[in-house]
């Protein structure tokens, strides 16, 4: 892709700056000079392209379907500091996350950006494009500290803003929807900008998201350290639902449908994604380039040293479009083949069962292979933590799994489903939501897989609900969301927006059930020997589900919910700057 050439010539012409002398000389060594780099769109994008690093994608052994850790979907084996309630004060802002070094150069960028020349729509649309991530980093310092210094020029080591106090969480967050629709307004639509690029389809997503997740916010933080004074959310909510609902009406993207009983997975696994209708951006990767991953690698034997928590495993509705607790359609839990039987068919397409491919296309003497059980006995990497064993994202192709760094399986950013999950949510938190809206929002999605519609008038009572305290529609439409949008790193984002630590609080998470069903007794090596035993290398509960944190954690997460919805500042910048405050409880 461009992007990757971009970064290329970008490092080239750093290079050759460096060593010229009267450059050195001339400007700072941390900046480059505008009058050398700021002339035309060309060397504008340039510029821009070190912020795509930024964006969530898959990179050697990090992939985004791993981002769940954080929260309770996925198990890992070493469980989340924060869930855990064990997070230390970090000492230095390295190691807490308060480093400014890409805002800095933002806003460089920003102040520097009118002096090229060329084509105006070109330029603008290098400036929408680092306005758009000046925003991205400022809602990602929101969400990770709250209130934070708002800085909007760049800043040098004798600056007096660098002793700044935090700006209150309301004028930042204007200020990072003020950056998103100057995005907006610069940026090329889809239909014309490059497929490597941000592009105001983007920016309206974004923007979507960045309101619902502040309205939410100030709604369920209201009255507590972390609420906004004097405002309920409401105004976010319906920017949300207005953003969502205008991109849900245009025409450029439409929700991808595939392959019969593979119409949800078949859209998170090709290697290229050029044409999908439903993905607004997504990463491409090139062997011969070097930028690789390993998604398939690790998760196709259905290990990854992870596995999915039994409570999402629940939260997936029957076909009949009841909960399980009161469907007479769920077969309980006698095996997995059972469980998974006459459910929301998202769910045999995110879990792997016996049977499915692992490896296909295999060269040689090399086999293709087929899934057979849940990697409880592994080892590192190769091990399965819960027994639900993640699917969703594995393209079982050799070639993408053979070898360390040859996958190049590409990489969704941003997909249409958000969109309409987003306005669903909106729309139903401010109470105006009615069944035309469900029908083109979440029942789109529900039709994408032949699933039952949601009827706003026909809603079953789930004595399981996770918020029993709030609409039957709202608790549907945050399942839904969890389904649709599993391991696609929105779950922590969700309970913190949500005040949800009562879902996390004194619990944990369990796995699939082991004893007394046809995994009990399964796992044997070459030589027949078993390789479980229950209390060593598997732990189980008092009702036999796989429960992995019963020794770590055998009271339960310690999430701290008057300290833990927010990161402390590090020790070392409350020294260096005496206007800082801490966070609650840190």
């Amino acid at each position: 892709m461009k992007r990757y050439i971009s970064f290329l010539l970008l490092s080239g012409l750093l290079f050759t700056a460096s060593c010229n002398k009267d450059f050195l000389e001339r400007y700072p060594l941390d900046e480059l000079s505008p009058t050398f780099f700021f002339n035309n769109p060309e060397e504008l994008q340039l510029f821009a392209n070190r912020f795509y690093t930024l964006l969530p994608a898959h990179q050697g052994y990090f992939n985004t379907f791993m981002i769940d850790r954080n929260s309770d979907n996925i198990i890992p084996a070493v469980f989340d500091a924060r869930l855990g309630g064990t997070r230390p004060l970090p000492s230095s802002a390295l190691d807490g996350g308060w480093t400014w070094s890409d805002i800095r150069q933002a806003n460089y960028f920003l102040a520097h950006c009118d002096s090229a020349g060329g084509v105006q729509k070109d330029i603008d649309q290098a400036v929408g494009e680092v306005r758009f991530f000046r925003a991205f980093l400022y809602f990602d310092k929101v969400r990770t500290f709250g209130d934070v210094p708002w800085i909007n020029k760049p800043l040098s080591t004798d600056s007096p803003e660098l002793f700044l106090p935090r700006t209150s969480r309301k004028i930042i967050v204007d200020s990072i929807i003020a950056d998103l629709d100057k995005a907006i307004s610069l940026l090329y639509p889809a239909a014309k900008a490059s497929d490597s690029r941000i592009n105001q389809e983007v920016a309206m997503l974004f923007k979507a998201r960045v309101c619902l997740y502040e309205g939410t916010w100030e709604k369920y933080h209201a009255g507590t350290p972390f609420g906004v004074p004097g405002s309920d959310g409401s105004q976010f909510l319906q920017q949300a639902a207005e953003c969502a609902g205008q991109l849900m009406s245009g025409t450029r993207f439409s929700l991808y449908k595939g392959p019969v009983k593979e119409e949800y997975w078949s859209l998170f696994n090709p290697l290229d994604l050029t044409g999908n209708p439903e993905v607004l951006l997504w990463k491409k990767f090139d062997v011969g380039l070097q930028v690789v991953n390993n998604v398939s690698r690790i998760l196709s034997g259905g290990g990854g040293n992870i596995g999915l928590s039994k409570g999402l495993i629940d939260s997936y509705l029957c076909t009949d479009g009841m909960p399980r607790s009161v469907s007479p359609l769920f077969m309980g839990y006698d095996s997995m083949e059972s469980e998974v039987a006459n459910r929301d068919p998202r769910l045999v397409q995110t879990i792997f069962l016996k049977g499915y491919d692992q490896i296909t296309n295999a060269p040689g003497d090399v086999k293709n292979q087929k899934f057979n059980l849940p990697a409880l006995d592994g080892a590192g990497e190769f091990r399965n933590t819960s027994g639900y064993a993640l699917y969703k994202g594995v393209n079982p192709d050799f070639i993408n799994q053979g070898n360390n760094d040859v996958g190049t399986q590409g990489s969704i950013i941003f997909r249409l489903a958000e969109a309409y999950l987003i306005f669903a949510e909106a729309k139903a938190e401010l109470g105006t939501i009615n069944q035309a809206d469900l029908d083109k929002s979440v029942n789109l999605l529900r039709d994408r897989v032949g699933m039952i519609h949601l009827d706003i008038n026909n809603i079953v009572s789930d004595p399981m609900w996770d918020f029993p305290n709030l609409s039957p529609i709202i608790n549907e439409i945050r399942r839904e969301r969890r389904v649709e949008l599993v391991c696609e790193g929105f779950r922590w984002d969700d309970l913190a927006r949500w005040r949800a630590h009562h879902l996390l609080v004194g619990k944990r998470l369990k796995g699939v059930k082991y004893l007394g069903t046809n995994l009990e007794g399964a796992y044997k090596d070459f030589l027949g020997n078993p390789t479980i035993f229950i209390g060593h290398n598997l732990y189980v509960d008092d009702n036999g589900f796989v429960d992995p944190y019963q020794v770590a954690l055998p009271g339960g997460f310690g999430f701290n919910p008057g300290r833990d919805y927010l990161s402390p500042i590090p020790s070392d910048e409350l020294t260096l700057n005496s206007a800082l405050t801490q966070n609650p409880g840190w």
